[in-house]
């Protein structure tokens, strides 16, 4: 990993090439993030660095946590994420990242929380079919239906597709492109969808894929 930020999700818009194609876009207010420990392997057994984002009032702060952003000589934050980048040196702590430490045309995976949904049945949450709403089926065109066999195995497999607590749970989408960066704002507009709701945190990190 070369490069990662940490960011807030602000909302989807369009926006258009020189061609006059339309671009849907997600615009995501990356950092700017500070660093506030430096791990190595040495001391820890791996090298990563920790960044900091979004400013936090004092009394938010518990005193473990006062004391760890103390030490760093750093204002304090909110949100705190690790990222194991290949050359850890080039960055110190209390150093700044912003939006530009990506470039238009990179290709970047974006880690998010997705929306909940609450508890969701089999159709929504497994997109399964529903059944046959004449011949005597009863009131239940949208339950699972039937589990598996009876007497072998007499249980049901891991993993069955069932109803159940739908969303609101870490989601990865890879391989998106960044299409504008507004280094003054620090604002990122990321091609497609990224998981979560306006004013949800995401992690931006290059793609594993590209």
């Amino acid at each position: 990993m070369q490069k990662g930020i940490i960011g807030k999700k602000v909302g989807m818009t369009q926006i258009f090439d020189e061609t006059g194609k339309v671009i849907p876009v997600t615009v995501v207010e990356a950092g700017p993030c500070v660093v506030v420990q430096k791990k190595t392997v040495e001391n820890d057994g791996y090298a990563a660095l920790q960044l900091g984002y979004g400013d936090a009032k004092a009394q938010r702060v518990n005193k473990p946590m006062k004391g760890h952003f103390d030490k760093a000589d750093v204002g304090y934050k909110k949100t705190l994420r690790e990222f194991r980048f290949d050359d850890c040196d080039a960055l110190s702590v209390g150093d700044i990242v912003k939006a530009d430490t990506f470039a238009v045309g990179d290709a970047v995976d974006v880690v998010g929380t997705s929306k909940g949904k609450g508890f969701a049945g089999a159709i929504k949450r497994h997109n399964q079919h529903r059944l046959k709403e004449t011949h005597g089926t009863g009131p239940v065109h949208r339950q699972a239906g039937s589990m598996g066999a009876c007497s072998s195995p007499s249980r049901i497999y891991k993993g069955k597709g069932m109803a159940g607590h739908m969303g609101a749970e870490q989601v990865t989408v890879q391989n998106l492109e960044i299409v504008k960066i507004d280094t003054e704002n620090n604002l990122i507009a990321i091609k497609g969808a990224v998981p979560g709701p306006k004013g949800g945190i995401v992690y931006i990190v290059d793609s594993v894929k590209a």
